[in-house]
């Protein structure tokens, strides 16, 4: 890539023909290189360019033989069934098919298996965790208070948040044709963004509830009573709910064209909205509006709760006063860092630190990691206290 001349998202690049030179055929194998070059067709092709290459790829023996791997990593690059600029008429604007192809990690080629096989292993130790601590607390008449009430609440939206996204990256991983639908798209943003977004609400309806605990103690169950618990979590699911499907079905009235490919693994915002064959750029600062709006406004609700809780606890006499009382919010405020911090960072940094790959790899933190860390992280913290 840093041979290439610099290229500009704004530029159109009908085709380009690479020639595969051989100086660095003694330093790496003839696997090393085949990789190096589908991923840089790969990167060059969000460009929205048709690559070809040219010239042949050492391999053993000579003869006819040597032509396998150049075509092989062309096949590779270019998907067969995707449109490309050299099959259309000139400035003629060709709708999106009736599927989107998400590349996700097809550049890891040789990764696909050994993926599959991790993110599965996180995707049941996720549902087995989460089903567990629901069952508890329905079991356990001890455990039915406001805190566990909106734990298992959370429980339940981590079941459906990775649901949303992580089994339909398993079926990808093992196929070659990754393709999903434009309503199966819209129908995993409109559940993924609703269960992201009551998420951000419940969390700050918990650190409500961990404020009444620990700054007005004397009055927590008259306040946190299970009427005002039921509707802290009602209010999380209706807002959840009305904006993300204002929202979702919005961008996708958006008419889409040119390429269909997505550069990412699941129907995440920003990629998709990359396919609109409009200006856009209304649309992402309306998209920018409400994550601030409906995504800020929860964390710095959190953020002050965590301010009065921290400065009372400061004010107990005793150390071992002062440990019981954070304890009771420490596993709470750790899946909120988890939580904000990967989102904030893929919704609100600029775009010119964003690569596919790094938003890949962020992606995979709020949506696979998260979800298995927090019931690991709330019975870690019921064992302490026990």
């Amino acid at each position: 890539m840093e041979r290439l001349p610099r290229l500009k998202t704004s530029d159109h690049y009908p085709f380009l023909l690479l020639h595969v030179g051989t100086n660095d055929t003694a330093k790496n194998d003839f696997e090393q290189i085949t990789a190096d070059y589908v991923a840089l067709g790969r990167r060059i092709k969000e460009f929205e360019a048709q690559v070809v290459f040219s010239s042949i790829l050492p391999v053993e023996g000579k003869g006819l033989g040597r032509d396998r791997p150049i075509v092989e990593v062309n096949v590779e690059v270019n998907i067969e069934g995707e449109m490309t600029y050299s099959e259309r008429e000139p400035d003629e604007n060709q709708t999106v098919s009736e599927v989107f192809i998400l590349v996700g990690f097809s550049y890891l080629t040789r990764l696909q298996i050994l993926l599959f096989l991790v993110f599965l292993v996180i995707y049941l130790v996720t549902l087995v965790g989460n089903l567990l601590i629901i069952l508890l607390i329905k079991l356990n008449p001890s455990l039915h208070t406001p805190m566990y009430f909106f734990l298992l609440n959370l429980s339940f939206l981590e079941i459906c948040y990775t649901s949303s996204v992580v089994p339909q990256l398993l079926a990808h991983l093992l196929v070659e044709q990754k393709t999903l639908s434009i309503a199966g798209c819209a129908t995993q943003m409109y559940i993924f963004t609703i269960m992201g977004l009551t998420e951000c609400c419940l969390l700050a309806a918990m650190a409500y509830d961990r404020y009444i605990a620990i700054c007005n103690p004397l009055h927590y169950r008259t306040i946190m009573s299970g009427q005002v618990c039921a509707q802290l979590v009602g209010a999380s699911w209706t807002i959840g709910i009305l904006v993300e499907v204002a929202q979702t079905t919005w961008i996708f009235s958006l008419p889409f064209c040119g390429s269909n490919r997505i550069h990412h693994f699941f129907c995440d915002i920003p990629p998709v909205i990359k396919r609109a064959c409009t200006d856009t750029s209304k649309n992402q600062i309306v998209v920018l509006a409400l994550s601030v709006l409906f995504i800020m406004s929860p964390f710095l609700l959190i953020i002050l709760s965590y301010i009065c809780i921290i400065s009372t606890i400061l004010k107990l006499p005793s150390v071992e006063g002062r440990r019981k009382a954070f304890s009771t919010c420490s596993s709470h405020l750790m899946v909120v860092t988890l939580f904000y911090g990967t989102a904030l960072f893929t919704y609100l940094r600029p775009k010119s630190i964003s690569t596919p790959e790094g938003d890949q790899l962020i992606s995979l933190m709020y949506t696979v990691v998260t979800p298995v860390l927090n019931p690991i992280i709330y019975t870690l913290r019921n064992k302490e206290r026990n």
